[in-house]
């Protein structure tokens, strides 16, 4: 029962614009005319920019009905909220895959085993379904995975057991309906990993070296199995050979399929319409500046306590020999006894050799396409370089469609052509030493990890590559346009070297990015608003990250504690809680304002530790 005199609403409202979104969330369950002005469109927008200090000139998400429900979708819709911890693993944990249905992921360790896991029990959880070991194959562990198009066969990348400094490979393709093994590929270097081009045939790579510090990658187009009615049809093919100067090679192949631009998840292109208009007609492409945001620190006391102690983070994170260093031990070993004047003697003939016997590019990647006509564009996207051994580029390379199937021209027939090498079609730098990669799920960005070098530095010596930031920058390319649209800085750290520098795996769903990271968590940003909305907890280096494609409110971590946690969005945990009767809208607004008391399910919520 109300009663007593009635402030005006425009008092209210003055008054609940000096109050913190919780406050005012409470002050709205005091009466109806409070509960109304607490909906007020003007005050959520002023609670929104504020609170996730988004900058004024980054407008609300396109697909947005209201200031209030943005604000609660990026407070309450993120998977932030652990609900399980899968320990099944007895080593570290290097990699998480979903299936593109979303009911089933994979998981890759230094135990040597990929497990199979089910996330449509009735009861919420998530458990195992299959564990196979590849010790028997002389594997040392498993690497990556990943499942092809229609989640019937599952790639498994590993390493073989060996030296210290071995760098030899294997891929494995398993069928998925009775978990036998139907072929392995050979893979050196295995920083490849390799990657599905289609339902039937993956690609795999190779590295001759031809020089102290020249090389060159062969990628192969592999068929899956080899059906019994096409005995004389080839398994295998050479798809693309590709020189190498500066100790430099490719690495962490990934495949875009352009004709998914059509429907993209999110376009982020406010910046871009800006220009356009302040241009009118005059824009440049190769003028193009990235949007950047300086995300610094939140000055926790945490952060304060991992900058300090900078050096013990370092000797907590030791590990294995990883895989994005695979040849430069032979590199530093061929190179102890060269001198200055031959190594640079062996950059030029290198170089001089290469543009005499390389294809030409693709002129039609970089050209402007008429509308519909890169529906069929298919792009292989790899980390490489051309000044020093760190990889610090984007390669892109266009597979033409006579190039996806195996038929065609026997092995070697090729290479009777004076051409030797393929170019590359674009070169993305990056000026930094690139730790991570992922696709957005429309293939339409891709959003790359690196660790900056210095402004201006100027590299002399191809084998000692400038120091590398411990922050981390979140750069993202545009693929339709081939240049950079965002980077974000400061979001996440490492502390290791450059020669001990290690990849990890970023996921994109369609809404977040997620990243391992060295500091023990993972994090969470919105694509739109380019902000860090949540940290993950681990107690080691967090190497995967990866996001149900079914459900981007569900979230996986993989870390070298050997564990894999299991993140829900508190929405998701509030409602699997419920009684099975539908709730009344009212009775989220309680949930939500105790929502900060339950802050020890997650490290850390929107930065704020």
């Amino acid at each position: 029962m109300e009663c007593g005199p009635v402030l005006p609403d425009s008092l209210v409202l003055e008054i609940f614009l000096h109050l913190p979104h919780d406050a005012v969330l409470g002050a709205g369950l005091t009466c109806r005319q409070w509960l109304a002005v607490s909906r007020d469109e003007f005050l959520w927008r002023k609670l929104f920019y504020s609170y996730y200090r988004i900058p004024r000139s980054v407008p609300r998400h396109p697909a947005a009905v209201s200031w209030y429900r943005e604000f609660r979708r990026l407070f309450d819709c993120i998977p932030c909220v652990e609900v399980q911890t899968l320990r099944e693993h007895t080593d570290q944990v290097l990699h998480l895959a979903f299936s593109h249905k979303g009911h089933r992921f994979s998981s890759c360790s230094k135990d040597c085993t990929v497990k199979l896991w089910d996330t449509e029990r009735l009861d919420g959880n998530i458990a195992m379904v299959h564990s196979s070991s590849m010790r028997q194959f002389n594997w040392g562990y498993t690497q990556f995975s990943q499942f092809n198009a229609d989640d019937t066969l599952l790639l498994v990348s590993g390493v073989y057991m060996g030296p210290h400094n071995s760098s030899s490979g294997e891929i494995a393709v398993i069928s998925l309906d009775n978990y036998t093994l139907l072929s392995r590929v050979r893979n050196k270097p295995y920083d490849v990993f390799g990657c599905w081009l289609n339902e039937s045939h993956l690609i795999s790579g190779n590295l001759h070296w031809i020089g102290n510090m020249t090389s060159c990658s062969v990628l192969w187009l592999n068929k899956a199995f080899q059906d019994v009615e096409s005995e004389n049809v080839n398994v295998v093919k050479r798809l693309f050979k590709i020189q190498n100067v500066n100790a430099s090679t490719i690495r962490t192949v990934m495949v875009a399929h352009c004709r998914r631009h059509d429907n993209p998840d999110l376009l982020l292109d406010y910046e871009a319409q800006s220009q356009a208009r302040r241009q009118k007609g005059q824009q440049q492409p190769q003028q193009h500046q990235p949007l950047l945001f300086d995300l610094g620190t939140s000055g926790s006391e945490e952060e304060d306590e991992e900058a300090v102690g900078g050096e013990e983070a370092r000797l907590s994170t030791a590990r294995f020999p990883q895989p994005s260093i695979s040849g430069l031990e032979h590199v530093l070993q061929s190179c102890k006894n060269v001198g200055h004047t031959e190594l640079a003697i062996e950059t030029h003939v290198a170089k001089v050799m290469g543009r005499a016997h390389t294809k030409a590019p693709d002129s039609s990647l970089i050209e402007p396409s008429e509308p519909g006509d890169g529906e069929d564009k298919t792009y292989l996207l790899f980390t490489t370089g051309s000044l020093t051994y760190s990889p610090h580029q984007i390669g892109i390379k266009r597979i033409k469609p006579d190039q996806m199937t195996t038929c065609g021209p026997v092995l070697g027939e090729e290479r009777s052509s004076d051409e030797f090498f393929d170019s590359l079609d674009h070169v993305i730098d990056i000026h930094g030493h690139i730790i991570g990669m992922g696709l957005s799920p429309d293939h339409r960005y891709l959003y790359v990890n690196s660790r900056a070098w210095p402004a201006g530095c100027v590299i002399s010596d191809p084998m000692s590559p400038p120091p590398i930031a411990e922050e981390i920058d979140l750069h993202v390319i545009d693929l339709k346009s081939l240049r950079e649209e965002r980077r974000s800085l400061r979001a996440h750290r490492a502390f290791t070297p450059n020669d001990e520098c290690f990849f990890i795996f970023l996921d994109v769903s369609r809404d977040f990015v997620a990243s391992g990271a060295e500091d023990k968590h993972g994090y969470i940003w919105d694509r739109h608003y380019n902000i860090c909305l949540a940290r993950l907890a681990h107690d080691d280096v967090v190497n995967s990250v990866a996001f149900s494609p079914a459900d981007q409110e569900l979230l996986l971590s993989a870390s070298d504690d050997s564990t894999i946690k299991v993140w829900r969005s508190p929405r998701m945990v509030r409602l699997a809680q419920a009684p099975s009767r539908l709730l009344r809208p009212r009775s989220l607004l309680p949930s939500w304002l105790n929502r900060n008391k339950n802050s020890t399910a997650a490290s850390s919520v929107n930065g704020k530790p």
